[in-house]
């Protein structure tokens, strides 16, 4: 798709600042890319490869790829990163491209600061 953020990603058409974590038919994993800002540790993106607009206009094929990926995301959050918590987020505003932020909690973090919106701005 042209004009879009994530197929330029992905086809290289762009410098990303969130390295690639993993990759295959389906879904591409990477750390957050805030555009050269600091990021909060762990934020990692996990987008569909192909361009589609909504989680909704994902095939029965992607979907079951895309909720799979996320489990093992957030369960190596959980293990590498001690994580208590892991917050997955759709939002869709910024960007018409599928797509979900996986946001840990780390122990110790204040109740006021627990959401993913909190870590995430």
């Amino acid at each position: 798709m042209e004009n879009c953020f994530i197929c330029d990603k992905h086809a290289g058409r762009l410098q990303a600042s969130g390295d690639c974590i993993f990759v295959d038919d389906y879904i591409y994993i990477s750390h957050i890319d805030k555009k050269g800002q600091s990021t909060y540790l762990g934020h990692i993106m996990l987008d569909l490869k192909r361009h589609v607009p909504q989680v909704g206009d994902m095939s029965e094929e992607e979907a079951a790829a895309f909720g799979i990926a996320m489990k093992r995301a957030a369960k190596s959050l959980q293990e590498t990163l001690q994580a208590e918590h892991v917050y997955t987020l759709v939002s869709g505003n910024s960007v018409p491209h599928a797509h979900m932020h996986i946001i840990p909690r780390y122990a110790g973090t204040p109740e006021r600061y627990w959401g993913p919106m909190e870590v995430y701005d």
